[in-house]
């Protein structure tokens, strides 16, 4: 376990290092001069070369490059070509707002998922288990956008339980405030991505429930819930935890859209809006810190994936992996 763990982040460790090359040679591909944004469309050539000196873009890719991965690294993603303000703590400060998100999200699709994803295997050719599935295919076809704004409608104009845009500024010095913000944004991520993995568990645990080693267990007088808790739920887990894995780097994504519904200041909205302004070194630390979050949730479905099942663990340099 150890030596496959020691592997498996050097291979994370060599899969950022590539991303980060991706991802700082294709954002100088966009169009445009960050230079000309800052100066204005009166600047002379001398004004423009001396913004441009100042910001390190005269000097060679590989130098910038190096000087940025090195920074990265440290912690330091640099500053603002903009404002100068630094990027890494600016990102600290949204990621007290997308990460609640996220994981909020995360959190509720999973507590939809399981338990109405193993009803709906169970009763498969049941009034119930026809109607779990048929409003979770409903809920993956619903957009999170859409979701986010049918329920802004009902809850915050309709009912006025709960706010339908902002963020308290004072951040978490309000926590009933800031949850109270969170709450409808969770839930129009975690209800999409719930059907989603919700169709996964199903399928997951219907394959369990046909499977030799189940008619074993019962033939040997346990019942089909009996049988099932013991033996078939950790054998349904690892497709549902790749799954998972899966959905979490897609929370990552419609967080984006989503703050943008709720006008939420976390790192889809910073993201787009430096987009838009052409900051480079702040959307190249925001990018980078997107796909270091992705690659690290691959890693962990891996550890879990050998946590859950004992035939990862017991093999060794020469087994089957």
């Amino acid at each position: 376990m150890s030596f496959w763990l020691v592997r498996r982040v050097a291979l994370f460790a060599a899969a950022l290092l590539t991303a980060s090359v991706l991802v700082f040679a294709l954002l100088r591909l966009l169009p445009g001069d960050v230079a000309a944004t800052i100066a204005g469309i009166d600047a002379t050539p001398a004004r423009l070369a001396a913004i441009r000196a100042e910001l390190g873009l005269d000097r060679p890719l590989v130098q910038q490059y190096w000087a940025w991965l090195t920074g990265a690294l440290g912690g330091d993603l640099g500053t603002s070509q903009l404002n100068g303000a630094s990027v890494s703590a600016e990102l600290g400060r949204k990621l007290t707002v997308t990460a609640p998100l996220v994981l909020g999200a995360a959190v509720l699709a999973v507590l939809i998922a399981v338990p109405f994803g193993v009803w709906a295997a169970v009763g498969n050719r049941t009034a119930l288990g026809t109607g779990i599935s048929a409003v979770s295919q409903v809920g993956i076809a619903v957009p999170a956008l859409w979701l986010g704004l049918v329920l802004a409608l009902v809850f915050s104009v309709q009912l006025r339980w709960l706010p339908a845009q902002g963020f308290p500024p004072v951040g978490w010095d309000d926590p009933v405030g800031a949850v109270r913000s969170l709450v409808l944004p969770c839930v129009a991520l975690g209800l999409t991505e719930g059907a989603v993995l919700l169709r996964f568990v199903r399928s997951a645990v219907l394959g369990v429930l046909h499977s030799d080693f189940l008619r074993t267990a019962r033939a040997k007088g346990l019942t089909r819930g009996q049988a099932l808790r013991a033996h078939g739920l950790r054998n349904a887990a690892l497709p549902v935890v790749s799954v998972l894995g899966v959905q979490l780097a897609t929370l990552i994504v419609g967080a984006v859209v989503v703050e943008r519904v709720f006008t939420l200041p976390g790192v889809g909205s910073m993201l787009v809006a430096d987009v838009g302004n052409r900051d480079l070194v702040k959307v190249q630390g925001e990018v980078f810190l997107v796909v270091a979050a992705v690659l690290l949730i691959s890693l962990l479905v891996d550890v879990a994936h050998r946590l859950i099942d004992p035939r990862l663990r017991a093999t060794r340099s020469g087994a089957v992996r």
